[in-house]
């Protein structure tokens, strides 16, 4: 099996883990598997240089500095498997067959990379490539970066182009947790989970894989999470399942949009819940909620407008701090799928763009991680669709 290892920070925050590191590797490599490893800085060393840098300087010079910590790693863990008579060697930006090659704006050039990670790749069976992460080298031969999260994103970009059976993310924490288990009880691992509801997660604060990475994993990498003081880098943690699609896709039944009135209800706790309960004990589902200051909005099926107006009407006469519910039907939406939408700076303007320009309104657009929602008058949903999917 073709693995790449990749080892954060902490796993490589000390000489002991940087033997514990070496000795999985190791182990992998005696049971005849072939390993690629991509290291971070060790610890905290990134984050130590970056505030050292208390002067003016440019991006190349600051490339260089920042470099330092992944530059050491690599050199220890390289050293540490020698030791353990492992033929390794490792790469850098600016040694000969170094594979993440960036073009004049910065952005990964993937024929490049992709050729020179086949390379390095084609070496495994006889040595293990220990790669600097978060690092890359630009078209004139400097230093460039992937950006925060960058070792992940090396690690994933490596296990695609190089053809790996799985990527490892050595870590800090059992794989993904059920909540922060610093903050909850009983939070415990999370054996399989969705690349859709990961990405979701770590554009909401979750620190386990860098967003940037998992736009690199398709359907034939496996993308595993595991804890440093495991061990073994071929089982447990958490298994990442899937990849991202692009997708664009019309509801085919017409929504109806249920608006409740009321002062101030964003700072008033418990409405939203009350609201949301009435409506799931009656057994009615809920496909989309909008919030402003002063109004709560739900889109549900438009065959359960009538009864649900009756059930929020009932919460309205029941709470002084509501005064109103209406409702307008029939509403269409139209949602945009995708795992680069959060890359694409600008990409609701272009989304939302062409709609204006063909005088379509816009009832509401709601937004998560990972996908746009476009909610417009049911006889605009086939233009909307179109104009839509004309850029995906």
């Amino acid at each position: 099996m073709r693995v790449v290892a990749k080892f954060g920070g902490t796993s490589l925050g000390s000489g002991d883990r940087i033997n514990r590191a070496a000795n999985s590797i190791a182990a992998a490599v005696e049971d005849g598997h072939e390993i690629a490893v991509v290291a971070s800085a060790m610890g905290s060393t990134t984050d130590e240089l970056l505030d050292e840098i208390s002067f003016e300087t440019d991006e190349a010079d600051r490339a260089q500095i920042v470099s330092m910590g992944e530059r050491t790693s690599v050199r220890m863990l390289k050293a540490a498997l020698s030791a353990r008579d492992i033929d390794a060697k490792f790469l850098e930006p600016g040694s000969e067959g170094w594979p993440v090659i960036t073009d004049e704006y910065g952005e990964v050039d993937v024929e490049e990379t992709n050729e020179r990670a086949r390379t390095v790749a084609a070496e495994m069976d006889e040595t293990v490539p220990v790669l600097t992460g978060f690092l890359a080298e630009g078209p004139d031969g400097s230093i460039t970066t992937l950006g925060r999260g960058g070792s992940d994103t090396t690690a994933v970009m490596m296990g695609k182009y190089m053809d790996a059976d799985e990527v490892v993310i050595v870590t800090d924490v059992e794989g993904v947790m059920t909540g922060d288990p610093r903050v909850v009880e009983g939070a415990r691992n999370v054996g399989e989970i969705s690349v859709d509801e990961l990405r979701n997660l770590s554009f909401r604060g979750a620190e386990v894989v860098a967003p940037s990475a998992l736009s690199y994993k398709d359907e034939t990498l496996n993308v595993r999470v595991v804890h440093y003081q495991h061990g073994d880098l071929l089982s447990g943690g958490t298994s990442i399942e899937g990849e991202f699609e692009n997708l664009v896709d019309l509801r085919e039944r017409p929504l109806a949009c249920l608006t409740v009135a009321g002062r101030a209800i964003r700072n008033e706790p418990g409405i939203f819940h009350h609201l949301s309960a009435a409506l799931s004990e009656s057994d009615v589902n809920i496909d989309a909620v909008a919030s402003g200051m002063d109004s709560v909005t739900f889109y549900i099926d438009e065959d359960e407008a009538e009864r649900a107006e009756n059930i929020l009407h009932r919460e309205v006469i029941a709470r002084d701090e509501l005064s109103s519910v209406t409702v307008d039907s029939p509403v269409a939406v139209i949602r945009v799928t995708g795992g680069e939408l959060p890359n694409q700076p600008g990409v609701i303007s272009e989304i939302v763009n062409p709609l204006a320009e063909e005088r379509i309104h816009l009832q509401d657009v709601i937004t998560s991680a990972t996908s746009v929602a476009l909610f417009v008058d049911w006889n605009d949903r086939e233009k909307t669709l179109e104009l839509t999917q004309d850029l995906f």
